[in-house]
């Protein structure tokens, strides 16, 4: 089935050209996904899409809105897209202080994307993360590093590849968030980069950070470089399309599954049976 989309309550297959966010990629968005009429870790998706929308001076809808524009789809299995950009003026980065967003739903219709059981195989790329931190931890709709850094990946032969910062500094994946697995005198640790300064705060990272909490292990959001990527017991990468999945190989360095990997999954899934919001009967 080709996409279909909803603007501001209204189906449609046309932007305006006065779209700020074609024009400036001035807006946000956040991607997900609907399985058999149900959303996981909604409330988190919806908290977090208007979180960035306010970050960046723009109002967000309620959340019922999404909900109800979603449902008028009619699609029980879909890959889904929520976007708010700023609304249309006809030229120059200024805007009126009574502009109103434009809000889009645009869904992919088939099953969900099953995790591969081989991990993901993973490079290192070219293309820098951008260093700006009025924007870190948004999932804005200024992409392009990650346009180029998917080019790369493509071309290394890869599923994902790691975005470094202007210092060397691990950032996050392409189109996911990177987590490690170290061990210490303590036990178990969880190790994300803060993002303070660069990259996306995605709702799957937030997900495996209190899943790995409800296990007991210990949660460090620390700097990371790539030797403590290639020391970590295990890998793992997260979106809300793929989930947890862990990283078979980057370079020579492979990892298998470990009881530490199986029991992340586990509690990640226990969260997520608490979390499911049911869209259509």
């Amino acid at each position: 089935m080709s996409m279909l989309a909803r603007i501001n309550g209204v189906a449609a297959t046309h932007i305006a050209l006065t779209d700020r966010g074609l024009q400036f990629g001035d807006g946000v968005f956040r991607t997900l996904r609907i399985d058999d009429g149900r959303i996981a870790f909604w409330q988190r998706h919806s908290d977090k899409l208007a979180q960035d929308a306010l970050a960046l001076g723009i109002t967000p809808p309620p959340a019922q809105f999404w909900l109800d524009e979603i449902a008028a789809l009619g699609l029980r299995d879909a890959t889904l897209k929520l976007i708010i950009t700023r609304g249309n003026t006809p030229r120059g980065y200024a805007w009126p202080a009574d502009l109103s967003a434009n809000c889009i739903v645009q869904a992919h219709a088939g099953p969900a994307h099953r995790a591969d059981p081989a991990g993901l195989k993973l490079c290192v790329c070219q293309t820098p993360a951008t260093w700006q931190p009025r924007l870190a931890g948004i999932k804005h709709l200024n992409r392009l590093e990650n346009v180029l850094a998917r080019a790369e990946i493509a071309a290394a032969g890869c599923d994902e590849g790691v975005l470094l910062d202007r210092d060397g500094a691990v950032v996050e994946g392409c189109m996911s968030n990177i987590l490690l697995l170290l061990h210490d005198q303590h036990g178990p640790a969880l190790i994300t980069p803060p993002l303070h300064d660069s990259g996306v705060a995605g709702v799957m990272r937030s997900v495996a950070i209190d899943a790995a909490a409800q296990l007991g292990w210990a949660i460090r959001l620390q700097e990371i470089r790539l030797p403590d990527v290639l020391a970590a017991a295990q890998v793992w990468l997260s979106n809300s399309l793929l989930g947890v999945q862990y990283v078979s190989g980057v370079g020579r360095q492979i990892w298998t599954p470990t009881v530490h990997h199986a029991a992340l999954q586990q509690s990640v899934r226990a969260l997520l049976s608490k979390e499911w919001h049911q869209l259509l009967s």
